[in-house]
């Protein structure tokens, strides 16, 4: 069984920073794309930015320039450094991943509990 497991989230006012983590830990093959997403209060949930395994990111044009996805193979974790913080940024943060279990056998879309990120002053 694959697991994700965030940290990092909290409280933080507005302009200021947090990184977020997530580790994968189970048994697999390999782990194709890691990302994270955000659902705030009556509002579907979003993309905010993904990696994949040979390092391409995406990230949705509300967070361009304030926030940096990175990840590290050998430790199966991706994170998400958020800066310039806004209080439109508030929302729990999810993270997601499309692991391989065995390979050629497609993959297994795995999400975290998610962790709560609030930006108010």
């Amino acid at each position: 069984q694959v697991q994700l497991v965030e940290s990092g989230g909290g409280l933080v006012q507005p302009g200021g920073s947090l990184r977020l983590s997530c580790a994968a830990s189970g048994r697999f093959f390999s782990i194709n794309v890691m990302g994270w997403y955000r659902q705030a209060p009556g509002k579907q949930r979003e993309l905010v930015a993904d990696i994949t395994d040979s390092g391409s990111t995406r990230y949705a044009d509300s967070v361009k320039g304030r926030f940096t996805i990175s990840r590290d193979n050998a430790k199966n974790t991706v994170y998400l450094q958020m800066n310039s913080l806004k209080p439109e940024d508030t929302a729990v943060y999810y993270c997601n991943s499309r692991v391989v279990v065995i390979a050629g056998y497609g993959y297994l879309e795995v999400w975290g509990q998610g962790t709560l990120v609030t930006v108010s002053s």
